[in-house]
């Protein structure tokens, strides 16, 4: 005899780990999927333009390596947790160039610099830990983050200024101090000392995402803070600063090389979470990126910073003209976005349900970038993708928009 039972569906959601309760899709992408429609002029993807990538060097180095019969049994073969050394020599040579001694083994390859976000966080958080950010701050690293269940705390702007704060002892600190990704501004050099004041005081451990450092079109470089850290400490073995780079930027986001540099401990450390993770980058994807940059890397940013830097003029600008009184908005020297600053009782989330709808123009709210307190009343536009006629027709439309929001308010 068959006993027949009525299916019962799995509780998965109570078989969970309590650290899920954490994670959440990202608001950005999941915004992203809404915007197929070809007739919406969107603001709202912070990614580059796949006209500036180096598409036909990138497949040139494919097919080379490919070609060869012992470069291509090292590319298509598991290699080291560390990454592809040439590569990483050829980072290492280049940061120190830029103020930033180190040696490879300083230097840790991610599947782009999420990866080291994720793996940072693993190493260091403890559930209840806190970690201090920016007001606002970079969505991923919040949803690298989150997993490991911290607490989070905004940094005061008198921080900034040297007054003191209630911040912890021990914390763990992420900054972009460079063009940052919600806000495009970057730390002063006043700002970024006061900052290493702070995290000495403090015994903070820094992470410095210098996603956009090479994407500036205007103004004069401003240190990095690992460079201030190795300059008062005596070397990157002595520095609180780990600093994530990347080439998704700048080369490539589909060949997923980013990579962590800092003192030989805490990279020895990450070398075993990657090993836990992934085992290591893709191999033929580390060794392209490497003959990719090795001749010509500094023209092709030039081409970069010129084409971004003219469609970041042409959105300023359009700002300027077209914007209400009331609405400010961010002045960036670099990177690919602009924040603005709406008057207050405008929701940026429901400011761009209307947008959509009534005026076919996108961007991100505000508030996700927020983690303490949050702020309703601001957007972020990314003028990375579109066209400059786009950029001109879009902000048009977005500030015909707010216009008629100010007014009925």
């Amino acid at each position: 005899m068959t006993i027949q039972t009525s299916p019962s569906a799995i509780d998965w959601a109570g078989r969970f780990s309590a650290r899920m309760d954490r994670v959440h899709a990202s608001e950005i992408r999941e915004l992203l999927k809404l915007l197929d429609q070809p007739d919406i002029l969107s603001f709202a993807g912070g990614i580059p333009d796949p006209s500036l990538f180096p598409a036909e060097r990138i497949q040139a180095e494919y097919e080379a390596v490919l070609a060869d019969p012992v470069l291509s049994s090292q590319a298509l073969q598991y290699s080291v947790s560390e990454g592809y050394l040439p590569l990483r020599e050829w980072i290492a040579e280049r940061m120190t160039r830029d103020g930033m001694p180190c040696a490879p083994h300083n230097i840790m390859l991610t599947a782009g610099s999420q990866q080291a976000l994720d793996l940072i966080g693993k190493l260091f958080i403890s559930p209840g830990d806190t970690v201090v950010v920016a007001r606002p701050t970079y969505l991923g690293a919040l949803q690298a983050f989150n997993g490991y269940q911290p607490t989070y705390r905004d940094l005061p702007e008198a921080a900034l200024r040297g007054e003191e704060t209630d911040l912890p002892r021990g914390a763990l600190g992420y900054f972009v101090p460079d063009f940052a990704n919600p806000t495009g501004v970057s730390l002063t050099l006043a700002e970024r000392e006061t900052l290493l004041d702070l995290a000495r005081s403090l015994d903070m451990t820094l992470i410095e995402d210098a996603a956009y450092r090479e994407l500036r079109f205007a103004g004069e470089p401003t240190p990095t803070l690992l460079s201030l850290d190795i300059a008062r400490s005596g070397g990157i073995d002595n520095a609180r600063t780990l600093f994530l780079g990347t080439l998704s930027k700048t080369l490539s986001p589909a060949l997923r090389i980013g990579w962590v540099c800092g003192p030989k401990p805490v990279i020895e450390k990450l070398v075993l979470l990657k090993q836990g993770a992934d085992l290591h980058v893709s191999t033929i994807n580390q060794m392209v990126a490497h003959r990719a940059v090795s001749e010509g890397y500094d023209q092709h940013l030039h081409r970069l910073r010129g084409a971004y830097g003219a469609k970041g003029r042409v959105m300023l600008a359009a700002l300027e003209r077209t914007m209400p009184k009331g609405v400010t908005w961010s002045h960036p020297e670099g990177g690919m976005f602009v924040w603005i600053n709406l008057p207050e009782g405008i929701d940026g989330a429901a400011l761009l349900a209307r947008a959509i709808a009534e005026e076919r123009v996108a961007f991100v709210p505000g508030a996700p970038f927020f983690a303490e307190v949050k702020t309703a009343n601001a957007i972020r536009l990314s003028y990375s993708l579109p066209t400059d006629a786009q950029i001109e027709e879009g902000v048009g439309r977005l500030a015909r928009l707010i216009s008629r929001v100010m007014a009925e308010a």
